[in-house]
């Protein structure tokens, strides 16, 4: 039925389009009889002749599905008269392509199917032209195709999903959202663009506009918590939702947005919690929870205690993520003084919706009862700190005070007391463990410390883990018990030229112990110096003195150096008094008094040389010395003289040298009595062939028992040469120096001297010894000469 409708549409619509291409047909165009008059330039009359064309304005149907090519329509001049001498020709949009024109007849022909909705109309250019001379009979004339749309496209809406949301609750006829189809058919032609909205899915919860597309709520008291998603499908037909229209649909998703239309409502009426007594301040004792089927702001909602029997001890507060009610505690509890609190609490929405107050209050209340149980919990002092005083020449074993701890519990377990060693490590408080008694352990010094911080426990006897601890802070009291003195060590001289009564020196004192009216010095001169006395002590009253002279003149030739006793006495009890000795250098001084000069050991005193300067300065001088000997010492290095003095004195008797020789044989030629002469034994050097005996120390040879032959001696001189030849770092790699105590002719490793070494004529080049270095450099001098030195 669908397809003989559709089939009957296009029909109709078919006859409606060849009723108006007929019409235009016989219609003759305005204008086309009309003759135009005028002059050009040249003042010549103008003429314009009619028009030759048949039309100027074709109508083509879209969709074309014959298999045939579909007429367009025909093209003809006046100026043909059916002998063939006439050729049409097409040009414009489509031609060639779309479409072909008769050059005999000028019939135009679509060769494709075309549609509307891809282009609407096309604009060609059609002439007239000789065929022989191809010389153009009309002027190139415009003519346009246009094609006349059919229902062949359904409506579309602009998305396939469509997302809403609208409020529950919400009253009848409240829009929703619009939604909006297009139809790509020509609207200025018939009904086929024209499209008609309607509800498929949805009912009776919505409706829509036909002519609009906006979607409206249909019911009343839709509530979001029954349902909250609703899947709405709406049509879109065109032709004016006539039957053989066609239609397109879409899905609207309408969620339903939450409004606070529900009250908050506890689960239940009674909310039981158990904490133990020992829980922290600001701990959270227990939850509570009100449920609201209201989401978001909607649901949120704030506890508050409405009622108490320990008022202060507990508050409440709102968790914003979870909507729970939090309960801590704000004062410490205590088991021994009450076990149970009750309390009262109420909870109320945040946000709440005027026009919900015909559903009820939206609050809730609820009771809640905490339980408090027993801990064992540690001993608990009397005080948070102790603060305890004691003078500073106390006896050992003076109790100074007590602290006092207790157990809380109902049980009342007895304590022990101690002192935490960490805080006192040098034991000079101690601590009677029954009944707290703090006494001293150590002699006190107040000079030393003046105040001691411990830390005094308390321990349960039945549970040495339940520990508190307590602050003792101990002061020690003042005793005067130190004696003044000087306040600096003073530097006082007096001029030659001195008067009697002259001042020379201001003192003043000082003492660690802190009175209470603060410090009162007395000075004095020492009894037994008043006698005999060249300076006077003159007390200021205001703990400083004078130190006077008591004559006109003073000789240093005669004495340097007075050493007056000053006696410093304090106004405490007991009174505490000490000598000290002022130390005054006789100097030369010029008529003003300043000083111009005194005796050695005073320039050396005002010179201000310390101890660390001298020892500096002597430092500097060890050096120097130390630089001048090594460096004599290098220079008596670079001038020690080689083995053989002179390339002529090479023979076999040589006499001349400081090391032991060959063998015994080699020693004939002279009197071996100079092996004995002590004055050739040198201090033990270190050889520069050798690993340094630091790292190896040379092995020490034994020394052979003395024979008859008186021998011993010269057998002991041997040894040690060769030790000191061994550890020489100075000796030249000669092989005559590797001696032994006994070699030669006669021994069986025979004369090692390279005196008696066989000799070639050949030429022999010694000039490589001096690339092994400095040590063999001596060698290549010695061997590495010409034949002219050799022969010499």
């Amino acid at each position: 039925l669908a397809h003989i409708s559709r089939s009957l549409f296009l029909f109709w619509s078919f006859t409606l389009h060849l009723h108006s291409i007929l019409k235009a047909f016989f219609k003759k165009k305005p204008g086309t009889q009309l003759r135009l008059t005028g002059q050009d330039a040249n003042g010549v009359p103008l003429r314009r002749s009619k028009r030759g064309w048949m039309w100027n304005q074709f109508f083509l149907l879209e969709e074309y599905t014959g298999t045939d090519m579909q007429y367009v329509g025909k093209l003809h001049s006046d100026s043909d008269r059916g002998d063939g001498s006439v050729r049409y020709v097409l040009t414009g949009e489509g031609a060639g392509s779309l479409f072909k024109i008769d050059e005999n007849s000028g019939d135009i022909h679509a060769t494709k199917r075309l549609d509307r909705e891809e282009k609407a109309y096309y604009i060609l250019h059609a002439k007239a032209v000789n065929r022989f001379t191809n010389e153009a009979l009309e002027g190139q004339s415009e003519f346009i195709i246009k094609i006349h749309d059919i229902n062949d496209n359904e409506p579309r809406f602009t998305k396939d999903l469509y997302m809403a949301r609208v409020p529950e609750m919400s009253d009848i006829g409240t829009s929703v959202i619009q939604v909006t189809a297009t139809d790509a058919d020509d609207a200025t032609y018939g009904n086929s663009a024209r499209v008609v909205y309607s509800i498929l899915e949805g009912q009776p919860y919505f409706s829509v506009d036909p002519e609009t597309g906006l979607i409206k709520t249909a019911l009343p008291g839709m509530d979001r918590e029954v349902k909250e998603n609703y899947q709405v499908v709406i049509q879109a037909k065109d032709m004016a939702g006539q039957m053989g229209g066609l239609s397109g649909t879409t899905t609207v998703s309408i969620t339903l947005s939450d409004v606070n239309d529900n009250p908050p409502r506890f689960s239940k009426t009674l909310y039981e919690f158990r904490v133990p007594e020992s829980i922290e301040l600001g701990s959270v004792v227990g939850l509570i929870r009100a449920m609201d089927a209201d989401i978001g702001e909607n649901a949120e909602m704030d506890y508050r205690i409405i009622g108490s029997d320990g008022p202060g001890m507990f508050d409440v507060s709102t968790n914003r993520s979870t909507q729970e009610g939090v309960i801590v505690l704000r004062k410490p509890l205590d088991f021994e003084r009450k076990r149970q609190y009750s309390l009262r609490v109420q909870v109320e929405n945040v946000h709440i919706n005027p026009r919900f107050f015909s559903v009820g209050p939206f609050r809730d209340e609820a009771s809640i009862k905490i339980i408090v149980e027993d801990v064992d919990e540690p001993p608990v002092f009397e005080r948070a700190s102790y603060i305890m005083e004691v003078k500073e020449d106390a006896a050992r074993n003076t109790i100074i005070g007590s602290v006092s701890a207790s157990d809380p519990d109902d049980k009342n377990s007895l304590v022990r007391y101690s002192i935490d060693r960490r805080t006192d490590m040098d034991r000079v408080f101690n601590i009677h463990a029954g009944n707290g008694s703090v006494f001293i352990f150590r002699e006190l010094d107040r000079e030393e410390n003046a105040w001691h911080n411990i830390s005094v426990t308390a321990t349960e006897f039945n549970n040495p883990r339940q520990i508190s601890r307590v602050p003792v802070y101990i002061r020690v009291l003042d005793v005067n018990d130190n004696a003044p003195t000087f306040a600096t060590n003073y530097e006082t001289f007096v001029c030659e030229n001195a008067k009697a009564n002259q001042r020379i020196q201001t003192v003043s004192a000082t003492d660690p112990d802190e009175p209470l009216g603060g410090h009162r010095f007395f000075f004095s001169l020492a009894q037994e110096a008043a006698g005999k006395a060249n300076f006077s002590v003159r007390d200021n009253k205001d703990n400083t003195a004078w130190i006077l002279t008591r004559r006109n003149s003073y000789n240093s030739l005669q004495k340097s150096v007075y050493h007056v006793p000053v006696v410093i006495s304090d106004g405490e009890f007991p009174m505490q008094s000490s000598t000290n000795t002022l130390t005054i250098r006789v100097c030369t001084c010029d008529r003003e008094g300043n000083m111009k000069l005194c005796n050695a050991e005073a320039l050396t005193a005002r010179a201000g040389l310390s101890t660390g300067a001298l020892v500096a300065i002597l430092l500097c001088v060890i050096i120097l010395l130390m630089i001048v000997v090594l460096f004599a010492a290098l220079r008596r290095q670079r001038k020690k003289e080689p083995l053989i003095i002179s390339k002529e004195d090479v023979r076999d008797n040589v006499v001349s040298y400081n090391d032991e020789g060959g063998g015994e044989e080699d020693t004939q030629a002279f009197d071996i009595g100079t092996l004995r002469n002590p004055e050739a034994i040198e201090e033990s050097k270190q050889r520069r062939d050798i690993v340094p005996e630091t790292f190896y120390p040379p092995v020490r040879r034994p020394v052979l028992p003395p024979t008859r032959d008186n021998n011993g001696d010269v057998r002991d001189f041997i040894n040690q040469r060769l030790q000191d030849n061994d550890s020489d770092p100075t000796a030249p790699p000669y092989d005559s120096l590797a001696t032994y105590a006994y070699e030669g002719n006669g021994s069986v490793a025979e004369s090692l001297s390279s005196l008696e070494s066989v000799t070639t004529d050949g030429d022999q080049d010694y000039n490589y010894l001096s690339e092994w270095g400095p040590r063999f450099k001596k060698l290549a001098d010695m061997y590495g000469g010409d034949d002219s030195d050799r022969d010499s």
